[in-house]
């Protein structure tokens, strides 16, 4: 049961309803589309003038997103909690590097970030109405109901924006097709569904593409002489091999024979263009050090989202490319 929170309504501590993966859009009745947005999910409560964002980890993001906390304490509408995801565009794209740049200890370049660089909310899903009542138990449609009103008077398309929805999967499929950069796919949801807090009850379907790739470097496995992961480049306009992601889908069969392989091309350039960072605050013992290579190897790889000009998640090997040059690799795959 979900524990209710005197000063909000709703515990801080309640977690977003989830999605599991499918590969392709349900399509019988009774299914509500949504774009599924390439940011920071966020759960925002609001009482009165105190306003708090939360992570689907739990923690706080009130402190590194204070133009947000702004306009929500500022709105006339008093009490609620809504889930969203929080989103930073820049020159007309959404930038999930921007997002990432606000988690920063210093509250100075927090602010600084937050006047260049403004973040809005975009929200889809009402977990306590403006009265103060919890409506998780309330089916969808009642629940997108009551944000739609809320959205009336709320709405600013530079803070805070509706997602919109259908329930067309024409519709759906064309929001599918064109995902990949502000979007990451298509969120399904049950009409009659209640918010389900924590539990995998929505249904997300990804568009994905492959790409042939250079491999510039590997990863051994963590206490490990074998290899754990392969480093993946493009060349860029200028010529340079650029890191953009890695793959790990690699079977224990192939470890030993693949290792060899590998590290007789060791000594190479590696990324003459950007390379895989060194150390950081996010930074495991697997992620620090790795092996530059000759860059002759080629794979084909299936990925699902782009940021950046980075692969966003890992990336599956479907197969090596003998046939084909390093030289061919560049970012054109990715415009594609």
């Amino acid at each position: 049961m979900t524990k209710v929170d005197v000063e909000f309504g709703l515990s801080l501590k309640v977690e977003p309803m989830e999605a599991r993966p499918a590969a392709e859009l349900p399509g019988e009745e009774g299914w509500q589309y949504e774009p599924k947005w390439d940011g920071f999910r966020c759960l925002a409560f609001k009482r009165g003038s105190n306003v708090d964002l939360r992570a689907k980890s739990g923690k706080s993001l009130a402190r590194y997103f204070p133009e947000v906390v702004a306009f929500l304490s500022e709105l006339s509408v008093q009490r609620f909690v809504i889930d969203g995801e929080l989103v930073i565009e820049i020159d007309g794209s959404l930038s999930f590097d921007a997002l990432q740049m606000r988690l920063h200890p210093a509250k100075s370049r927090v602010q600084k970030l937050s006047l260049e660089t403004p973040a809005r909310l975009v929200v889809f899903d009402m977990l306590v109405n403006p009265d103060g009542t919890p409506i998780l138990d309330k089916d969808l449609l009642e629940r997108r109901a009551a944000l739609e009103d809320f959205a009336q008077d709320a709405t600013n398309r530079d803070r805070l924006m509706l997602s919109p929805t259908t329930r067309d999967i024409a519709q759906a499929a064309d929001w599918l097709s064109a995902s990949g950069g502000d979007t990451d796919g298509v969120v399904c949801k049950r009409v009659d569904g209640r918010y389900m807090p924590g539990e995998r009850a929505m249904v997300k379907v990804k568009r994905l593409r492959t790409a042939d790739c250079v491999v510039a470097g590997f990863r051994y496995e963590i206490d490990s002489e074998l290899v754990g992961s392969l480093l993946l480049g493009l060349y860029n306009e200028k010529g340079e091999l650029d890191h953009v992601g890695f793959t790990s889908t690699i079977s224990d069969k192939e470890r030993p024979e693949l290792t060899s392989r590998l590290e007789a091309l060791r000594g190479g350039s590696g990324f003459t263009g950007k390379a895989p960072g060194g150390p950081s605050r996010w930074s495991t013992k697997r992620s620090k050090n790795w092996e530059p290579l000759r860059p002759e190897l080629v794979v084909e790889v299936r990925f699902d989202h782009v940021t950046g000009r980075r692969f966003r998640h890992g990336t599956k090997l479907l197969r090596w490319r003998p046939d084909k040059k390093a030289s061919q690799c560049d970012y054109r795959q990715m415009d594609r």
